[in-house]
Order: C-alpha cells, then structure tokens, then sequence
C-alpha cells in the first residue's frame, strides 16, 4: 500500500471528524478544508474540480432503472467545454456561429477511429447517425457518444452547441448505481457551489425510475480533485 502524503493523512484525518452536514454547510466546510492543513503543507496549487457523487437504490443492470440525464447549471462549470458537432449542409455554419471546435462529417469519423478524441462532447444531428453509429465501440466508453436522450442528437444544433458552451453537464448511474457529476470548481464562492449541487440533486430526484423500490437518494457526497469527500444529507 501507497504510503499516504502528509497533506493527504492530515484531510483525510479532518474530514473523518465532519459527520452528514446540509449543503450548504458541507460546501463550506469543503472550501475550508485546506486551512486545516499542517504548517509546512502546500495546500494544492490548482483549481480543483467540485463533483457530487449520489448513491441510488436503483439496478443499472435493467433498462427501466438507468438514471441519465443532462443539465445547464446555473453557474456553469468553469470552464469551456470542447464541442464537436457531425453535421452537414447549412447546419455546418450554423455550428460553427455558435461556437463548436470541431464540425464534420466522415472526415472526423475516420479520425475518430484512428484514435483521435480531443474534445468534450460529440452532438449530431439525426441525418449523420449513420455515419456516427459505428464510433460507439470508441466513444461509448468514454462517454463522447451523441444520444437523444442527453440531447446531443438534435435538429436544433445551434443551442446545442451554446448550452454546452454555457456549461451544461450529462449524468449516467455507473454500474455501480452510483452517479458522478461535476458542479463546479473550488474557486467558485459557496454560493454558486450551492446552487449548482441543489439543481442537479432537484433534477436527479425528478428523475426517480418508476421500477426502482425503496430508498431512492442512499447517500450523497460532495467532493474535490485532491480533497476527501464529506457527506450531504438528502434534500
């Protein structure tokens, strides 16, 4: 076993001490965690992604329990997200008005298949499905692959393409029943943290399978790059 740094030990050590907080009181503690460190500790030299992690009471292994979703949070992410859009014909200066990195058809698709993935987000319009289909097998597991049902398999390109620019985030329970979203970054005041995390808990709750028994929300956690996760009580 990895011996643990003193930095790590020591906000391991102080979030052991935090027992289930709200969110707002967790966001805080979450910000503040690095002032606990030791006098000598660098605290970390970046900004830090801010991620929630919801346990669900759901089976991801039946098709009427998989969570998934997406969502423009309020505040965005804090950061601009590399948007690649298939299409053709005039939907191709449209996406590229609207600010997409990458627009294409073929040309990308054998890219892709050469290994090529230097971007956050695949969109495509339903007449390109055909060519994009069969990038699953790369971009599925990475999770770049366009799907109606997140809304980056769209007519209407042009606001696809801004709302992801704006910050807008897509969801899917692991195998774990376990869903991983980013909220944020560390620099963000708690404010904006706040309402990130509440939106996506509120979207989450809205989107309870019918098919799934008993306790829905099992455990939230709120957590950054390089700091412990602290639990969050349930809205």
């Amino acid at each position: 076993m990895a011996k643990l740094s003193k930095r790590t030990k020591s906000l391991q050590d102080a979030a052991a001490k935090i027992g289930v907080l709200e969110l707002t009181a967790a966001v805080a503690k979450l910000k503040s965690l690095e002032s606990s460190l030791p006098s000598g500790v660098k605290a970390c030299g970046f900004d830090q992604s801010v991620e929630l992690a919801v346990r669900l009471g759901v089976d991801p292994k039946h098709a009427d329990q998989i969570v998934r979703g997406s969502i423009v949070l309020p505040h965005g992410i804090g950061k601009s997200q590399r948007v690649l859009v298939f299409c053709k014909g005039d939907n191709m200066n449209v996406a590229t008005e609207a600010g997409a990195d990458h627009v294409g058809g073929k040309e990308l698709a054998d890219k892709i298949k050469d290994g090529w993935t230097d971007f956050d987000v695949a969109i495509a319009t339903p007449d390109m499905m055909g060519i994009v289909g069969p990038l699953g097998k790369v971009l599925g597991p990475r999770g770049l692959m366009p799907s109606p049902k997140a809304g980056t398999v769209t007519q209407d390109v042009a606001t696809a393409v801004k709302e992801y620019k704006a910050g807008k985030v897509e969801f899917r329970v692991d195998s774990a029943g376990i869903v991983h979203c980013v909220v944020g970054k560390i620099s963000f005041d708690a404010q904006q943290l706040s309402d990130n995390a509440e939106a996506l808990l509120k979207l989450i709750n809205q989107l309870k399978p019918q098919a799934a028994k008993g306790q829905y929300v099992r455990s939230i956690t709120l957590s950054a790059t390089q700091l412990p996760g602290i639990r969050v009580a349930a809205l």
